[in-house]
């Protein structure tokens, strides 16, 4: 999300009919847009490693993987962000056009102009979306993903998964290889040993 909103106040609903013609994305949250920045190479790859590899794993379970173009509707909050690769298991989903209200797994990558943010306000409202079970984090500049899985007591507890693990996403009972997820990725600078 791009820190220059636009002046006042929009509705949602303008906001979701505008963005069906805007040739960029904005994200809305309470009544402001925020234009979507462009993604690196690396960050396009990682997300398509990802969105192939659950599309996949998904296929024919009544689960459906949806990449950058779907948005994630947080109701209660009047937000709709668009999610790196988001997860629905839930029927009523595919009653909507353009956004989810109710996915269990929401993956973001993360950028340099947008990681403190979606570490902090952006996973604060994701928290609001009452059938998430995990948020992941995965870093574009190393081997290294953090999932964020909600606990039976609703708490948010944080896996941490490095170059020669397996991810497990368990919303999806999904597992991969970290080195799966980082596939084609040339990073350009060497790597820093990760220390857990």
């Amino acid at each position: 999300m791009v820190a220059n909103s636009s002046y006042g106040y929009i509705s949602p609903e303008d906001y979701l009919q505008g963005e069906q013609n805007s040739p960029i994305k904005h994200e809305y949250r309470n009544g402001q847009i925020y234009a979507m920045a462009g993604a690196s190479n690396t960050h396009v790859i990682i997300s398509l490693n990802l969105a192939a590899m659950l599309r996949n794993k998904l296929r024919g379970s009544g689960c459906q993987a949806y990449i950058s173009d779907t948005k994630a509707q947080i109701e209660s909050i009047n937000v709709y962000y668009y999610p790196d690769v988001v997860v629905s298991c839930d029927q009523r989903d595919k009653t909507f056009d353009n956004f989810l209200r109710y996915p269990c797994l929401i993956i973001e990558v993360l950028s340099p102009t947008t990681e403190a943010f979606d570490r902090g306000d952006k996973f604060a409202d994701y928290r609001q979306i009452q059938s998430l079970e995990e948020y992941v984090l995965v870093s574009q500049t190393r081997k290294r993903v953090e999932c964020f899985r909600r606990n039976f007591e609703g708490q948010w507890v944080l896996y941490t998964y490095a170059d020669g693990d397996d991810l497990c996403l368990a919303s999806i009972d999904f597992r991969c290889a970290i080195a799966d997820v980082y596939e084609d990725v040339v990073f350009e600078f060497s790597q820093v040993p990760d220390s857990r």
